[in-house]
């Protein structure tokens, strides 16, 4: 399991060669890349900065993959989030789950994803042509977050 917060950018190709290695046990990988979008609710964005509180973001980020872990049969598990300020089309999230079957790595996947949107503490600011502005917490996000909800499990 790996949690890596950076400014760079990633080569997403390298870190799953990486993360897979020279493991035979491995039957699927699943990857996830989220990227900065020229537009966000009709309105243009030249630039978008995250920003993160150090320590907290890392353990939240931690406590998901454990989470992830515990619910699916997963081999192991990256994510790469950056933070600072990104242009269109940069890479900011990299989540890249390995596992025996597809099954388990898609589900873990897209729970590493559902969660990460709504539970580790992160704040977006866009540059518009009318100025900055913060990015709200979108009722999409949360409602696909509740799926994973133990309760709505059983």
């Amino acid at each position: 399991m790996a949690v890596r917060i950076q400014t760079e950018a990633f080569d997403a190709g390298a870190e799953v060669n990486a993360l897979r290695g020279a493991r035979t046990d491995v039957g699927a990988i699943v990857s996830f890349i989220g990227t900065v979008r020229d537009l966000h609710e009709g309105t243009a964005v030249s630039t978008l900065t995250l920003e993160h509180y150090p320590g907290m973001t890392e353990a939240a980020l931690e406590a998901i993959v454990s989470e992830a872990h515990e619910r699916w049969n997963i081999l192991d598990v990256l994510v790469i989030h950056r933070v600072g300020t990104m242009r269109p089309p940069d890479p900011i999230v990299l989540v890249v789950v390995l596992s025996a079957h597809r099954g388990e790595s898609f589900a873990a996947c897209e729970f590493v994803m559902d969660w990460l949107k709504t539970r580790a503490p992160f704040w977006k600011k866009e540059q518009t042509p009318d100025g900055t502005r913060w990015v709200d917490a979108r009722a999409a996000d949360d409602h696909a977050a509740s799926r994973w909800d133990q309760a709505a499990l059983k």
